[in-house]
């Protein structure tokens, strides 16, 4: 075993643990640690990338999942985000199925069970990382788990910056990806073992399966591909023992033995690196072929450093060191680090200097630890510990295209394999050279055991969006994006008031956030304060004028002051900018309907049912003005069309109902108006007018119980009072005709 073992007996004291029991022991730590999770709601990013996913639906081709992104955009649109995960999509798509429609538990749940297979994995990953895992002459592995792995795979399961991956369903590209990025690396190492016993056949062959997974985890997540830069540094670096700092010195004093160098006449290096340029390369072609229109655009709020006239540099490695801090310290964690958040450094002077200069001091100081050192295998724990820290995260450092993201805990998940390597080294080499062992015993106890802790409650934050929005006030108070979160949950849950006051702030915290102006005026419409809900919605516009949703609420507010030209402007505008909006076509309708242009509002709620076939309003007040025109034929075939399209749908039934009363279909009016009322009974409109059908039918006695029903659930319908009024007279007169 590695030296590094026994250096950590005192910390894991047990006998020597037979990797069986070892990855139970991780395994089941790590379900622990996020369970809390299983029963959480769908939050945040979760409703767009599925509840709002056409992609999981069964009524999607499944071709779809090729040629959309994340979200269920076409990767073609030029508001595509362009995140290309198909094979993710595909698990929640699989999900839906077997779960029968959106049950949060089974989303969760696959999750979860995720993390822990992939902390599972950890241990054999970490045994070559730490040089653990040896072969007999054989070729049979010896039973052995090297405490060393343990530890670091232990401390992987229970790292709180996991949190967002495994309770947030959408962190499951994360896991998805991690997963095949690691069956890749070991895939890889293993083209070594079986060359040394089988041949360069064999070797080939596991290089290439190593790539094939690479792909696989780029499928899953775009961070996948790096794994073919960590292969090629554990390549050269570990297997090639290629010594930088001796080549570095070489070169510098034109040493003619460097062309002896024996690595660099290794034809199976150079053929290795061949085929992961080249399987990188593929893939990145592939990749940008399928993109289609370039890199996606994000805004200064995404990324408010990739603007920033001057100090680019220097934000950019803040934010570098904010991720290091989140590995050391994941105590102050957030579903959302843009909007304010991180305040820009602006000038050398400020404090937070200190922190990037703390981290450049670190890192090169293990990497000259990592070149220097004279002990082969300390060097190649440093070497592979820093490779897992930085490659994986190089995607969403910024260095090589902008990212839509200041600080994201998710993106973590696989630079923390390196960051666990580090540590448990850290310890190893700490307890090699002082005598406070048990002092160091109880260092690394109390860690796992606080962020067990830490991932627990964090899991119990993530289980609804109020918990998780709440959660973040302590730690970004300045976030407009919080507050912005927080007002529309309290929205939804119907307290306008309250939601009112966090839009505020969110639009004090950041004068251009448009989506708070907008859901701050659609509140302020509905609660009638109309002057106000125009003028942020019209500044709203001004800002982003492609925002259709903010035009087409303007052009409610507008049509509501009765300014009914600048309102049918504003939906064209809306419409100009999203051609597909069943609402606004709507919206469009009622508009001309007040202004008596039947023939337009007819097109326009035709229009709307063309792009939304389920959308009943639209069809609904097609059936009625029709009606209204005495065209009984015309909006009798609307109806039955829309009930064909939409069957389950009371209101539809209750129009063509009416309808066919006024025509004189009585059997089956009746037969629409039950099956109204028994899905909605508590509707005093159904009954009435029901009871009107009967009185004019002649079946009086039902007439006047459905009358009296109707006064029941509403005792101030004047037309029922009326109606009923005339039916007890008639029925009077005809008792007094009958005596």
């Amino acid at each position: 075993m590695a030296v590094l073992d026994t250096d950590l007996d005192h910390i894991l004291p047990s006998s020597v643990l037979p990797p069986f029991w070892a990855k139970l022991v991780v395994g089941s730590v790590a379900i622990v640690c996020f369970a809390r999770s299983y029963d959480g709601d769908f939050v945040f990013d979760d409703s767009e990338a599925i509840v709002n996913n056409k992609d999981l639906q069964a009524e999607t081709p499944l071709g779809d999942l090729w040629h959309h992104d994340f979200w269920g955009s076409r990767l073609s649109s030029n508001t595509s985000h362009k995140s290309y995960r198909p094979l993710t999509v595909l698990t929640f798509r699989i999900n839906y199925y077997l779960s029968g429609g959106f049950h949060p538990v089974g989303f969760h749940v696959v999750n979860i069970l995720l993390h822990s297979g992939i902390s599972v994995l950890m241990v054999d990953v970490f045994s070559v990382l730490f040089g653990g895992l040896q072969y007999t002459s054989k070729g049979r592995r010896l039973h052995l788990a090297p405490r060393a792995s343990l530890l670091a795979a232990l401390l992987f399961a229970v790292h709180p910056v996991h949190t967002e991956c495994v309770a947030g369903v959408v962190g499951r590209a994360d896991l998805l990806c991690a997963l095949f990025f690691l069956l890749s690396f070991l895939g890889y190492c293993k083209a070594f073992r079986e060359s040394n016993k089988e041949g360069a056949h064999s070797s080939t062959f596991w290089v290439l399966l190593s790539i094939f997974l690479g792909a696989v985890a780029m499928l899953c997540k775009e961070q996948g591909i790096t794994v073919l830069g960590l292969n090629a540094v554990f390549d050269i670096l570990v297997i090639g023992k290629f010594n930088v700092l001796e080549i570095v010195q070489k070169v510098l004093h034109k040493d003619k033995s460097l062309e002896n160098l024996g690595m660099l006449r290794n034809g199976g290096l150079l053929f290795r690196m061949t085929l992961l340029t080249s399987g990188g390369a593929g893939m990145l072609y592939v990749r940008w072929r399928i993109m289609g229109t370039g890199p996606p655009a994000f805004t200064e709020v995404d990324n408010p450093a990739s603007f920033a006239d001057s100090m680019l540099a220097v934000n950019y490695n803040y934010y570098y060191s904010l991720n290091a801090w989140l590995l050391l310290c994941p105590w102050w964690l957030c579903f959302d680090w843009s909007m304010g958040c991180i305040p820009l450094i602006k000038s050398i002077s400020d404090w937070r200097v200190i922190a990037l200069a703390a981290l450049w001091f670190c890192l090169i100081g293990l990497i000259c630890q990592a070149l220097c050192s004279e002990d082969g295998h300390k060097r190649r724990i440093l070497t592979l510990g820093l490779g897992f820290l930085v490659i994986p995260f190089l995607p969403a450092s910024n260095l090589f295209f902008r990212v839509g993201f200041v600080v994201a805990e998710r993106v973590l998940y696989l630079p923390s394999v390196g960051y666990c390597v580090l540590l448990t080294f850290g310890f190893g080499a700490l307890s090699k050279h002082t005598k406070k062992k048990k002092l160091i015993a109880a260092v690394v106890l109390g860690i796992l055991f606080i962020n067990t802790l830490r991932c627990v409650l964090r899991s119990g934050e993530w289980r609804s969006e109020e918990q998780l929005f709440r959660s973040a006030l302590s730690v970004c108070p300045l976030n407009a994006k919080v507050h912005y979160n927080i007002g529309k949950n309290l929205a939804d849950k119907g307290n306008q008031t309250a939601a009112i006051r966090y839009y505020r702030e969110a639009v004090r915290l950041n004068p251009k956030y448009v989506h708070a102006m907008n859901n701050l005026g659609n509140i302020l419409k509905e609660r009638n304060e109309l002057q106000e809900a125009e003028e942020l919605l019209s500044l709203a516009v001004q800002i982003q004028p492609d925002f259709a949703a903010a035009w087409m609420n303007l052009g409610i507010v507008q049509n509501s002051l009765k300014r009914f030209e600048a309102a049918e402007q504003s939906y064209r505008t809306a419409i100009k900018h999203r051609r597909k909006y069943p609402d606004c076509y709507y919206n469009l309708g009622r508009l001309y309907a007040d202004l008596n242009r039947h023939v337009d509002a007819l097109n326009a709620w035709r229009n709307a049912t063309v792009l939304k076939p389920e959308h009943s309003l639209a069809w609904n007040n097609m059936i009625i003005l029709l009606d209204n025109t005495g065209n009984l034929a015309q909006a009798e075939a609307v109806g039955r069309e829309a009930l064909e399209l939409i069957p389950n749908d009371h209101s539809l039934m209750f129009s063509l109902a009416n309808v066919l009363g006024k025509s004189q279909k009585y059997k089956e009016s009746e037969a629409l108006f039950l099956k109204a009322i028994k899905a909605n009974p508590n509707a005093a409109s159904y009954h009435g007018n029901l009871a009107v059908l009967y009185h004019r039918w002649g079946h009086l006695d039902l007439a006047k119980k459905h009358y009296e029903i109707s006064l029941q659930l509403d005792p101030t319908a004047s037309g029922t009072k009326e109606n009923y009024g005339l039916l007890r007279r008639k029925l009077e007169l005809m008792q007094k005709k009958a005596v």
